[in-house]
């Protein structure tokens, strides 16, 4: 389904670009100013810089003077709304509206021929007689105590919304497995064990009349942590030093 998003009377460079980023993440295109502060707006420094990245998108979107030359073509449009107005389109969350919007339609049904999403200027939002000439106004369920949410989020929210409505991008792919790493085998490990013993006696951290179950105990120890070969020869590394710092300090 064609997918347009329409900033009406945006003022801050930085949210178009913002808006550009987050078209593109969600694997849309098509963005269209309508009247912006800046007329070189799509050339601005902050403009590319907080679009990291997404200038394709920057340099596919068009600024035009009038929202009905944005909507040309669009045949289901929805407001953002916070604030549901008294007359108006009804007011939904993104998710409930998209799930109605993508559902089968009924043989013969007339089918969208795209939707566009508006976004009004970042201080006063969308104007009445704007709203009251869509179909639905979507509204973010937010926290109600703090509802506030930048041009730029709310714009990403919406795109993230939509995406997973169309289908998202299917599944992740998966990591390629790690290789299989050969476990040490018993004689490996007794080696390492012995070594071990040899170094913590020599340091004075096992009493060989006494040793109670410090050795086995680190048997289990190892045996838990499925020892590798590179592993064994590191270990067998700092048994090694330990019995040099050992004879060194004598």
């Amino acid at each position: 389904m064609k997918t347009r998003f329409v900033l009406i009377n945006t003022s801050h460079a930085g949210n178009v670009g913002a808006a550009a980023r987050a078209l593109k993440t969600m694997g849309f295109d098509e963005l269209v100013l309508v009247a912006p502060r800046w007329a070189n707006v799509l050339r601005r420094e902050e403009t590319i810089q907080r679009a990291s990245g997404a200038l394709d998108v920057l340099d596919k979107a068009r600024i035009v003077a009038t929202l009905d030359e944005a909507l040309d073509g669009m045949s289901h449009l929805c407001a953002t709304a916070m604030t549901p107005r008294d007359f108006g389109p009804p007011t939904r969350s993104p998710r409930e509206h998209f799930a109605q919007l993508t559902a089968p339609r009924a043989p013969g049904a007339a089918a969208e021929s795209g939707v566009a999403f508006l976004f009004g200027s970042e201080r006063f939002g969308m104007a009445n007689e704007d709203v009251y000439r869509c179909h639905v106004a979507l509204s973010i369920p937010t926290n109600p105590g703090f509802g506030s949410l930048n041009l730029g989020a709310a714009i990403q929210v919406v795109a993230y919304d939509w995406r997973m409505a169309l289908g998202g991008f299917g599944a992740p792919a998966q990591p390629a497995a790690p290789p299989e790493r050969e476990v040490a085998d018993a004689a490996q490990v007794a080696g390492m064990l012995a070594h071990w013993e040899r170094a913590l006696v020599d340091i004075g951290f096992l009493d060989p009349e006494a040793p109670k179950k410090l050795m086995p105990r680190l048997n289990q120890l190892f045996n838990r942590a499925q020892l590798g070969a590179e592993e064994i020869h590191i270990l067998r590394g700092v048994a090694k030093a330990m019995i040099q710092t050992a004879q060194a300090k004598r």
